[in-house]
């Protein structure tokens, strides 16, 4: 049988160190309990825990801080010339490779009204480097070591979706492991994509070296161009997400699973945009859309983190890789 804690004295619920629930993060802001799944949807950072919310007591404080601070210059008299508007804050972009995931999220932005978002395609540190610059809103981010902070800003992840990562292949192509890959023509990513850092990982735990597999690869700047060149006939194997690869037929070879989602600025988590970002991948509309993708799990969708992970080990995703080899359309 489960027990209630005693409710926490005032200055209890207010220590960085402290992780509250429902009840006593509406005691700290001094609301109603159902006011605080309305601040979810509008950006409260918080941990689903089981079928509870968790709360970082710091967290909770400076998001309504932020929240606060943006209301205010909303509601002010005086308001800064445009020009100077424009140069203290990014546009409404969006930096990412391109993922299923990002372009049905783009979609749904779309259709809910103004302010109107932007993308902008690049990989994983080319997206941290226009973020790190304050040249885009949020950028897409993935992989074992997704970033709490970047330079002296802290940052937080929008959970979008679980993503499967495959080895890709064309029809007629057969390949059961990762030893036979520098056998084929390969489609690859950057060095400077997440995905190819961890397929590197990934030939060297199979005992191949990573430099004689890309020797003679042809390198393309998203997941959508190496499915379209396998489709092509321009190469044999590819390295895609499951969605991308099942959009156009293909058959593949699972690597491993890992969380995709979006990074913004921890001090924007009460601008508007970012509330609306929020909200968009939080409704289900949303989780309907990508519900139908192969290889997508939607179980944190719209969850917010100061201190994101990576969904599933190393250890599940070489199991799913030796126990799925070959596996396809």
């Amino acid at each position: 049988m489960k027990h209630a804690r005693p409710p926490l004295a005032r200055h209890k619920l207010q220590r960085a160190d402290t992780l509250l629930t429902t009840s006593e993060v509406a005691r700290l802001l001094r609301v109603h309990p159902k006011h605080v799944y309305r601040l979810l949807r509008r950006g409260l950072p918080g941990l689903r825990v089981g079928g509870e919310w968790r709360f970082s007591s710091a967290d909770v404080l400076q998001w309504s801080s932020a929240a606060g601070a943006t209301a205010e210059r909303t509601h002010a008299v005086e308001r800064p010339p445009e020009t100077e508007r424009a140069e203290s804050c990014p546009g409404t972009l969006v930096a990412a490779n391109g993922d299923v995931a990002i372009e049905l999220l783009m979609a749904r932005l779309k259709d809910s009204g103004r302010p109107l978002f932007g993308f902008v395609q690049t990989d994983r540190r080319g997206g941290l480097d226009l973020l790190r610059r304050d040249d885009v809103l949020a950028v897409g981010c993935h992989g074992a070591r997704i970033p709490g902070a970047l330079a002296d800003q802290r940052l937080v992840f929008i959970h979008l979706v679980d993503r499967q990562v495959v080895l890709a292949f064309r029809r007629g192509v057969r390949i059961r492991n990762l030893r036979q890959t520098s056998q084929f023509r390969l489609a690859s990513r950057p060095e400077t994509a997440g995905v190819r850092e961890r397929f590197d990982e990934r030939l060297r735990q199979a005992g191949v070296d990573p430099a004689a597999v890309h020797a003679g690869a042809i390198v393309l700047p998203s997941h959508r161009e190496v499915v379209y060149a396998l489709a092509r006939g321009d190469a044999d194997v590819g390295l895609a997400s499951l969605a991308w690869a099942d959009r156009v037929g293909l058959e593949w070879m699972p690597l491993y699973r890992e969380a995709y989602g979006l990074l913004v600025r921890a001090g924007r988590l009460g601008d508007s945009r970012v509330i609306r970002l929020c909200e968009t991948a939080q409704s289900a509309e949303f989780r309907r859309d990508i519900a139908g993708v192969r290889g997508y799990r939607a179980r944190q969708t719209g969850t917010i983190a100061y201190e994101p992970h990576s969904a599933g080990s190393d250890g599940e995703a070489r199991e799913n890789e030796h126990a799925n080899e070959g596996r396809g359309p």
